[in-house]
């Protein structure tokens, strides 16, 4: 890897800013909720704040990606990464709670840069490291992941507002080395053909695929749960349920990030080769509904602790072999189509979660953490429709 920085500065540069995007997602999460009450929202209008750059991002993506075919990667990430330092700073300085959600839909604008660095990756390597670039950028996720969160907790309790003035801080020495360093690396300037955006028709047909319907579903469904429960439902019961306070429930975000980041790191590949890909999914979809379920249950921090520990560990497992399995059941031609396809899902997943979390904590605090649950049960069912002997890998050609 260290080699691999040494021969291609690009690859450095797009690490900074993948690490500035999960940083500054880290940061806010696990505050947001309470920084939201400050400013007088209901657990419904929190939930829509969430919702709100999920949503955002999902219109952006497609659009910042062939902005960037036509007018080339540097302006677009220089931008994008502008606004998102933008965004951090309106959210810091809010005067009202009207702010709060433009500056929220502002970075999910804005927040569609990832796509436009993994362009660069493609552009700047060669087929043998491209794997290697793309996992620089999912490994300098997984350090934003966990490091935003312990910004948080260390600088909350000395002003709500400085983990944001961190976050957006981080933002613009990222926009100054991008400006500075970062070369333009699109070859092919304006070579671009007409196409749709959104192809809402393929989206709709792709869910009854016999080898790759199943996995689209189960994307939806689960990251559906993860964003009700983990997202948004996470914090008000830690904070209104068992009386966690804003620093110690970031922490929590950090223990759950630094156990995801190492079970991607080191054990699902030997748990998969253990007992399989399929039987590994599904075990790990009900075992992260188990630890939702036990969460729902806790009354106590320690219980919720572990089942947090247990849901970090298994969560990370299912998350990284959703895109495995999508790839065994797709041809080699199609993977691109196929992997953006199944992006979408999950940030349909995103967007509704939050929103149907909310809906649910008007009613109890603890219902996101048991709506998650029983979701992840259907996706422990749809499970067994994955990877069937005798199904042909599908083609979008």
């Amino acid at each position: 890897m260290v080699k691999m920085f040494r021969n291609n500065r690009n690859t450095l540069i797009i690490a900074l800013i993948a690490v500035v995007n999960a940083l500054g997602y880290g940061i806010i999460i696990p505050i947001q909720y309470s920084y939201g009450l400050t400013y007088g929202l209901s657990d419904f209008q929190n939930g829509l704040l969430f919702s709100l750059f999920s949503f955002c991002q999902f219109l952006a993506t497609p659009i910042i990606g062939r902005l960037s075919d036509k007018y080339g990667r540097r302006p677009l990430l220089i931008t994008s990464i502008a606004g998102t330092a933008l965004s951090f700073f309106m959210m810091a300085f809010a005067p009202n709670a009207l702010f709060l959600f433009i500056a929220r839909a502002l970075d999910g604008i804005t927040a569609g840069n990832i796509p436009v660095a993994s362009a660069v990756i493609s552009d700047t390597t060669t087929k043998e490291n491209r794997a290697r670039g793309f996992g620089i950028i999912g490994a300098s996720f997984g350090f934003g992941f966990v490091f935003g969160p312990a910004i948080s907790g260390l600088t909350v309790g000395i002003s709500s507002h400085l983990p944001f003035i961190i976050a957006g801080t981080i933002a613009l020495i990222a926009v100054v080395i991008t400006t500075i360093f970062l070369p333009e690396t699109n070859k092919h300037i304006g070579e671009v053909k007409k196409e749709k955006l959104f192809n809402f028709k393929a989206l709709w047909h792709s869910l009854f695929a016999p080898a790759t319907g199943p996995v689209f579903l189960i994307t939806f469904f689960y990251f559906l749960a993860f964003a009700c429960a983990i997202i948004y439902g996470f914090q008000p019961f830690t904070q209104k349920i068992l009386g966690v306070t804003i620093t110690q429930n970031a922490y929590l975000f950090t223990l759950f990030g630094t156990i995801g980041l190492l079970s991607q790191v080191f054990l699902v590949q030997r748990f998969v080769k253990k007992f399989g890909l399929r039987k590994a999914f599904s075990s790990a979809i009900i075992i992260t509904a188990g630890s939702f379920l036990l969460m729902f249950l806790s009354r106590s921090l320690a219980v919720f602790v572990i089942a947090a520990v247990g849901l970090g560990l298994f969560n990370g497992f299912a998350q990284t072999l959703i895109p495995t399995i999508l790839s065994r059941e797709t041809d080699e031609r199609s993977q691109g189509t196929m992997l953006g396809l199944n992006a979408s899902y999950q940030s349909m997943g995103m967007i509704f979660g939050p929103i149907l979390g909310g809906v649910l904590a008007t009613f109890a605090i603890p219902l996101p953490l048991l709506a998650g649950a029983v979701i992840l049960l259907l996706c422990f069912f749809l499970s067994f429709r994955v990877l069937r002997p005798g199904v042909h890998k599908e083609s979008a050609f």
